[in-house]
This record gives structure tokens, sequence and C-alpha cells, in this order.
């Protein structure tokens, strides 16, 4: 990874993106510069196709950050768009070990707890974490500056959402996406 360019990112990040340009507001996507998903990542995915929860899974987008303490790298909690990602989002932890901040700003009522809730979901170098149903819908995730220890790198991929695969309103485009995704090809966009 380290010789692509890193770009300077949000709070402290740096990102090489591997995806289609996206303008979330307008509901647009097209292929810009997009040529396929790195090819270091062709393996990696073939061994997450070979777990029963990713055995469909077909990543359309990696996105590859880098966090430093130095920096002071980190992401708010957030939830990621669902227009065009779809159930399962997976990261893949490297370097060091971090911690995944999970938090329900409703909190949960049938358990007494109506102020947020925050869960701290433990990372181990070279781990795998796939966010999908409440997971992924409901619950923000973030990184926090002081979960940050040393150099940290993960990848993300996402795949695309219904609307994007047989039988959706943009399931040309879909398809067009993920021959490119798919090639093995790509540089960073």
């Amino acid at each position: 990874m380290d010789q692509d360019v890193w770009n300077p990112s949000q709070s402290g990040r740096k990102k090489q993106d591997f995806g289609p340009k996206v303008n979330f507001k307008k509901k647009k996507v097209r292929l810009g510069s997009f040529s396929g998903l790195p090819g270091l990542s062709q393996k990696l995915v073939l061994r997450m196709q070979q777990e029963t929860n990713l055995a469909d899974f077909q990543p359309v987008e990696q996105c590859n950050l880098d966090y430093h303490p130095q920096r002071g790298s980190a992401i708010d909690p957030h939830l990621d768009d669902s227009w065009l990602w779809g159930e399962r989002l997976v990261t893949v932890n490297m370097l060091s070990d971090t911690t995944l901040t999970m938090s329900l700003e409703q909190g949960l009522p049938l358990l007494g707890l109506v102020e947020e809730v925050n869960v701290a979901v433990p990372l181990p170098r070279r781990s795998l974490v796939a966010l999908y149903g409440e997971a992924r819908h409901r619950w923000k995730h973030g990184i926090l500056r002081k979960d940050i220890q040393q150099r940290r790198v993960c990848s993300t991929y996402r795949e695309l959402s219904a609307e994007f695969h047989a039988g959706g309103q943009q399931a040309e485009q879909g398809a067009r996406l993920l021959d490119v995704a798919l090639s093995f090809k790509g540089t960073p966009v």
C-alpha cells in the first residue's frame, strides 16, 4: 500500500480510494477514473468469500485509511450511506490493535438505558470486522483519537445496495461498476 500515494483526509487520516465517483447529495454515481480494486486485494476478497456470512460479498469500493497518533487521527461516529452502499461493510485492521467504538444515540430503553450507549469493540491487528443488520444501519461506528496508539492501516470494503443489483432501478450501472471493481486492476483515484 505504501507504494501508492496516500492523500490527506479528514481528522488526521490519510487515504487511498478505489471506487466510483459518487455525489451522495444528488444520488449520482459514475466510473470517473475508477479502474478497479487493487490487485493486492484479490486474494483477500476470495478469502473473505470463504466465510459463510460473506460468501456472496462482492465489493465495489475499497478505502484504505492510515491513522497515526502524531497526526491526531480519528474518525467520528457515523453511519455509512445506504443509498449506494449495501448491507455489509467489511474492514480489515492492520499493523496495530485498536478499538472500534459503536454508539447508539437513542440508548436501549428496554434495558432502562435511555442515554447514548457506547460499546468498545477490540480490533486486534490482522482482524476482520463485518457490520450488517442493526450494527450497520442503527449503530454508529468510529475510531476515537485515544484509541490510536501507533500507526494503524485499515481497508474497508463496501458492496452495492439492492438498487444496483439485478431487478433494481440501477442494475445495469451496478453490473458495470462490479465488472470494473472485480478486475483488480485498480490504482487509487
